[in-house]
């Protein structure tokens, strides 16, 4: 498992949603993990990004500032800011009635 270099910064979660701020210096990165819920990325700025399956595949993704994307539940990466500067989104999970944890 790799470690995260990434700064994550919590900014509201509740019984339905928790909605966390991802900032990524060029080569930091979220560190393995696996989605629990389904979820909605949204890009702060423009920016390049790498996702390093345990598979051995890498996805590269072009950023763009308000362009939204959502994924479903199960994925499972390392998420490396790949490009050559400071690098932001919000990601919003959405809790399923029968995963929901408890609001922080």
């Amino acid at each position: 498992m790799t470690d995260t270099t990434a700064l994550a910064t919590l900014q509201h979660e509740d019984e339905r949603v928790r909605v966390t701020r991802w900032d990524f210096e060029p080569g930091t990165r979220t560190g393995h993990h696996r989605h629990a819920f389904d979820y909605v990325v949204v890009p702060v700025v423009d920016g390049t990004i790498s996702a390093f399956a345990a598979d051995g595949t890498v996805t590269e993704s072009a950023l763009r500032a308000g362009v939204s994307y959502a994924r479903p539940a199960g994925g499972e990466h390392d998420v490396v800011n790949t490009g050559d500067a400071w690098l932001s989104f919000v990601e919003i999970e959405i809790k399923t009635d029968d995963e929901r944890a408890p609001a922080g």
